[in-house]
């Protein structure tokens, strides 16, 4: 379970007064070749789901900005000396990154927590340790890949040379605004080529911040931009741009799908889609601990408010177990903290906003009338006037055709359904569009090697949930997306392989 604490010398006191302080400093223009760049049009308000207030007025994007941040992209790619640096050079650039966002960690952390409403100690501890920690990542890896060189026999010389692929158009959702990003940004400036970002609508301030501290730790102009903006203006514009060579996405299957159709009507640039995801959770009745496996399930679930792709939303418990798992499922969910978000006392703090709030209250209804038994939560909680906050929720004898059991909440909903055998837990595993990831409790070693075999995800934990680090690939199967982020396998995204045949 990934948890660092914010410093201990910080209240929830601190955390309030540094906000006030913070919010008149928030950017709001977009940053285009190392440069702050107005909008042409209105400015769109970010909402902090803390309390509901306006924390900032963002100019918004749209064909005219992406245009100009393509350019800016574009120049530094075919003329600037991004792509032409040494490796080691562009590994520097990289790791000066990580140095500064470690400098302005808490500044990072709280911009997060006011756009977002994820608890301040998951903000600093989690998502700032990602960004940094993957920048640092990439920028150790940049001098350490080599291309190929097959044996073609005595009368020739083959070459097989990974290059750049161009101007990469990032597009990141609000759950983990810093940590997707870092996923696609470091490995894209490793690989050499240069990047347009587009983060939600929702959590624009952090990624702005991001920009202006690649541009202080040395990047050339034009190499990292960032636009502001939604997804039919700026989204749609990145999407359909003939300059840009790849699209990096996470996000909804259904917007998933507009960049499909993007590409087809543009240059048929390379997709690459990491989607949505109905987890499933397996606990068979060997496991090595059931509390544990309980325990774990509890976190998964409602970590991050549920606000996670990965979410194991659907708990598969054998029948022999189900009451005894459960039960410890629906205690935790009645003893979680859910709480200000700057309060770093805080185990679950506030949904994306009030919309979010509303659409997971209906998947709660949906689900009780279709015969769904609800053990805990179920409603909005009112914890900061004007906040966006949902109880934990837990609902059992759930079936597998309900709308529960298939469709995505990203809420912190959780699903439990039963099953008898190890080939029906499977086959209610996989019984979903998606393929993200899964999870498998079992002291068998034979059926953890089977049963992983057997799940069509992209991940599967075995006796845990939500591990690993940036050595592993993350991606999904199915619905889920393809492609990879994380590990050297991200950088497959971003480049291309050019054959060269020399005859002797």
């Amino acid at each position: 379970m990934p948890h660092d604490e914010a410093p201990a010398a910080r209240g929830h006191q601190d955390w309030l007064g540094e906000a006030d302080a913070l919010i008149p400093r928030l950017p709001t223009r977009h940053r285009v070749a190392g440069a702050d760049v107005d909008g042409s049009g209105s400015a769109f308000p970010v909402v902090s789901p803390r309390d509901g207030r306006v924390v900032a007025l963002v100019a918004d994007g749209g064909e005219k900005e992406v245009d100009l941040a393509v350019a800016a992209a574009r120049r530094a790619f075919d003329s600037g000396p991004w792509p032409r640096m040494s490796p080691v050079e562009r590994g520097r650039v990289l790791l000066r990154i990580a140095d500064l966002v470690e400098e302005h960690r808490a500044e990072l952390a709280l911009t997060v927590t006011l756009e977002n409403g994820k608890p301040i100690t998951e903000s600093h501890g989690v998502e700032l340790r990602a960004l940094a920690g993957t920048f640092r990542w990439y920028g150790q890896l940049a001098d350490k890949l080599t291309d190929e060189s097959p044996h073609t026999g005595p009368g020739a010389l083959a070459l097989v040379t990974r290059e750049p692929s161009g101007v990469v158009g990032a597009v990141v959702p609000w759950n983990f605004p810093l940590t997707l990003a870092a996923w696609k940004v470091a490995p894209a400036l490793a690989a050499g080529c240069t990047v347009v970002l587009k983060p939600s609508e929702l959590t624009p301030l952090s990624a702005l911040s991001l920009g202006r501290i690649a541009d202080e730790a040395g990047l050339p102009p034009g190499v990292l931009n960032v636009v502001a903006g939604g997804g039919p203006t700026a989204g749609r514009a990145l999407g359909t741009h003939p300059d840009v060579d790849v699209i990096a996405f996470t996000g909804s299957t259904a917007v998933g799908r507009h960049f499909l159709r993007y590409a087809a009507d543009s240059n048929l640039k390379r997709v690459w889609l990491e989607l949505g995801g109905k987890s499933p959770n397996i606990v068979l009745p060997d496991a090595p601990d059931l509390a544990t496996a309980a325990a774990t399930a509890a976190w998964g679930i409602f970590f991050n408010q549920g606000e996670m792709c990965t979410a194991p939303s659907r708990l598969l418990v054998h029948a022999s177990v189900a009451d005894e798992v459960t039960d410890a499922v629906v205690a935790r969910a009645g003893t979680l903290r859910v709480g200000d978000p700057l309060d770093p006392a805080t185990e679950m703090g506030a949904l994306a906003g009030a919309a979010r709030v509303a659409t997971v209250q209906e998947h709660v209804r949906r689900g009780a009338d279709a015969g769904a038994r609800l053990r805990a939560g179920g409603s909005p909680r009112h914890v900061v006037p004007g906040g966006a906050y949902f109880d934990p929720t837990v609902l059992d004898r759930v079936t597998p055709g309900m709308a529960l059991a298939r469709e995505e909440i990203f809420g912190p909903v959780l699903s439990v359904l039963t099953f008898e055998t190890l080939d029906e837990a499977v086959a209610l595993a996989n019984d979903t569009e998606y393929g993200l990831a899964a999870g498998l409790w079992t002291s068998d070693l034979s059926a953890a090697h089977t049963v992983a075999r057997r799940l069509r995800a992209g991940t599967v934990w075995v006796n845990c949930y939500e591990e690993g680090d940036l050595t592993v690939p993350f991606g999904g199967y199915k619905q889920s997306g393809h492609g990879r982020d994380k590990s050297a396998h991200a950088l497959e995204k971003y480049t291309e392989l050019k054959t060269t045949w020399i005859q002797l």
